[in-house]
């Protein structure tokens, strides 16, 4: 190749790679207006600059504070902040394991609920709260999220152990992991048909999918393990790509370790999912539509791919909640429900534009 030719082709790949973190920029400035919209309104809004200012109010002098009300503070710091924080992970979490899913598995389909990891986890949560485990003082809500953890690794290594049998395509894989999801379904509705009255509640919450009443401790707990799975996959972006596009083979005769690859990318999508959906419930549409708005937007390379389908997913999920808090206030409309309502058009949207993709 001329000196020339290979100097325009340098120039134009950095280009592209300029292009690209550009656009992670700007997802990022993007998430950060989303997330002070959702902080300062509400039934009770403030000017941004008010929630800034209570966010801030510790760092700040005190004659640059202004006028901060003590309900101010308490809306911000026990409703809103943990909220806003708990749907930022969440829509990273989702979003990150759906895009290592299609990866790993080649389907543009697969996701966390279309594998049955969703509705596994949350039946695993219903089933601890049935046994009367989230009951036990000091420490109920971790008996849930282990509840939930566990039936989502359950349900990943039936799928992982699906994939390896011989002439299993990705298309076999997704309707396996369908029928997987169907009857994670079942079991938590008969979970919810056996249930008593004081349960039933907070087990139908799970099929809803809900930010209402999120912690500071929930927030900390899974936006820790999501902060872990970020690093994780994105160290495996190559092996990532090379699944993307070719499989096994292709993986193989690049030199990477096929089953330990898929083990770990498997498990680090396992626990984003579980650590989400522990305390949020089942919610549709993130992981699958998300990925592939990024994949839209900045293209198929995953050591781009995997943060901007963690900051579209985040957005995604915000702008539900968001939704979902001020359509019908002072009633909250759980984003579960309003995520499902954005997503199903954004996916026959997809299904239609990108139609001969999906064909696999």
């Amino acid at each position: 190749m001329p000196l020339d030719a290979r100097a325009a082709l340098r120039a134009e790949l950095d280009r592209h790679r300029l292009r690209q973190w550009l656009l992670i920029v700007a997802g990022l400035v993007i998430l950060a207006l989303v997330s002070l919209a959702s902080i300062s309104l509400g039934v009770e809004s403030m000017s941004p600059l008010a929630a800034i200012r209570v966010i801030l109010a510790p760092l700040l002098p005190v004659n640059w504070r202004g006028e901060i009300s003590d309900v101010q503070v308490a809306i911000l710091q026990n409703l809103r902040l943990p909220r806003t924080l708990m749907a930022i992970v969440g829509g990273a979490g989702l979003s990150l394991a759906g895009v290592a899913m299609q990866g790993i598995t080649r389907n543009p389909l697969a996701s966390p609920y279309t594998l049955g990891i969703s509705p596994a986890a949350a039946f695993g949560a219903s089933l601890a709260i049935l046994l009367g485990l989230s009951s036990i003082p000091g420490g109920g809500q971790y008996f849930v999220v282990g509840g939930a953890f566990l039936s989502a690794l359950a349900c990943a290594g039936l799928v992982l152990a699906f994939s390896t049998l011989r002439d299993v395509t990705s298309t076999i894989l997704v309707l396996g992991g369908v029928g997987l999801t169907y009857l994670f379904i079942a079991l938590m509705n008969t979970v919810q048909f056996v249930a008593t009255e004081q349960q039933l509640p907070v087990i139908i919450q799970w099929t809803f999918g809900s930010l209402n009443g999120t912690t500071w401790d929930e927030v900390a707990i899974a936006g820790g393990i999501v902060l872990l799975v970020l690093p994780v996959l994105q160290a495996h972006a190559w092996a990532l790509n090379a699944f993307a596009s070719g499989g096994d083979e292709v993986a193989a005769s690049l030199g990477f370790a096929v089953s330990r690859t898929r083990r770990i990318v498997w498990v680090a999508a396992v626990l984003a999912t579980a650590a989400v959906v522990s305390f949020t419930g089942v919610i549709t549409f993130v992981g699958l539509v998300a990925p592939h708005i990024a994949r839209m937007l900045i293209g198929g390379d995953h050591r781009t791919l995997v943060p901007m389908s963690a900051i579209v997913g985040a957005v995604l999920l915000l702008v539900a909640d968001l939704v979902g808090r001020l359509a019908f206030a002072p009633v909250i409309i759980p984003v579960g429900i309003v995520v499902a309502y954005l997503g199903v058009p954004l996916f026959l949207h997809l299904l239609l534009s990108r139609r001969q993709e999906l064909l696999v």
